[in-house]
């Protein structure tokens, strides 16, 4: 199949995409599958429909994308395992982290007319930062962004005399056709379903080859650390993303370690002691 082939086909099934994942993952394989000889032109047809595409089809396309650079990495790790050098890079994610700011805006364009991707594009870009997909550095900008977006709209909606849109025929005018808003209603359902077994899910690591082979128990797993970059292990990452939300020690831990004494070890001898001092207290 010759580019020009490729570019006609992958532009029929991007125009065919919906929520559903067995349409995302139909796209995925195309798009990896002929990523040697035109990964290029496949991603200049990715922009290209992002910019051209309704509303409803622009949401779909970046979850496409969430899909697609979940596989790249995946195919990343299995190539380094193998000791294939040559084929172990992340395919399409270093095109989305290079051209992260100009799908967003295209994704969620300024004014009413982005409104209904705001929310899910920010989901979906604290995804990328929190299981690491996209450097930190690039994301964060484009969240700023959003947030920026998000702050005027409560403004918008806090000033009473607004200006609203009328059609000829006086009656107020809706972005979306009934039949698409319908739609949009049903694939938000199937999105939302997505995120939320996505949130179980450990974040990617890069280094398959590297845990393949080590024992289960987290205990016997090396440390690792933020810099090590592709040797970072999945679980360091986790524990880091929950370390970071962590409060202060403060009295309140102390009287639960007491509680959990006291669960634990009920008849010793240090539990007395530790419960009259805290009751003189």
């Amino acid at each position: 199949m010759d580019p020009f082939e490729v570019r006609m086909q992958f532009l029929t099934l991007l125009k065919r995409l919906n929520a559903s994942q067995q349409s995302i993952q139909k796209v995925v394989s195309f798009a990896v599958k002929f990523f040697p000889p035109c990964g290029e032109d496949i991603w200049d047809c990715i922009v290209e429909e992002c910019q051209k595409g309704t509303i409803n089809s622009r949401i779909n396309i970046l979850y496409f994308l969430d899909s697609l650079c979940e596989t790249c990495l995946l195919v990343k790790s299995r190539s380094s395992s193998m000791g294939n050098s040559e084929a172990a890079n992340s395919l399409y994610v270093d095109y989305v982290a290079r051209d992260l700011g100009k799908i967003i805006e295209y994704v969620v364009p300024s004014g009413r007319e982005g409104l209904p991707n705001l929310t899910s594009a920010k989901q979906m870009l604290e995804t990328w930062r929190t299981k690491r997909v996209i450097d930190s550095q690039i994301v964060d900008p484009v969240l700023t962004t959003l947030e920026d977006r998000t702050a005027s709209k409560d403004e918008q909606d806090q000033e009473p005399d607004a200006p609203t849109v009328k059609s000829s025929n006086g009656k107020r005018s809706t972005s979306l056709p009934r039949q698409e808003v319908f739609k949009r209603i049903e694939e938000d359902r199937e999105r939302h379903k997505r995120l939320r077994e996505k949130r179980w899910v450990q974040p990617i690591t890069h280094n398959l080859s590297s845990q393949t082979q080590l024992p289960q128990l987290t205990s016997f797993l090396p440390l690792t650390e933020r810099g090590d970059g592709d040797l970072e292990l999945s679980i360091d990452i986790e524990f880091e993303n929950d370390w970071e939300t962590l409060s202060d020690w403060n009295e309140d831990d102390d009287e639960a370690c007491l509680e959990e004494n006291a669960l634990c070890y009920p008849d010793s001898p240090g539990h007395n002691t530790n419960t009259r001092f805290h009751n003189q207290q």
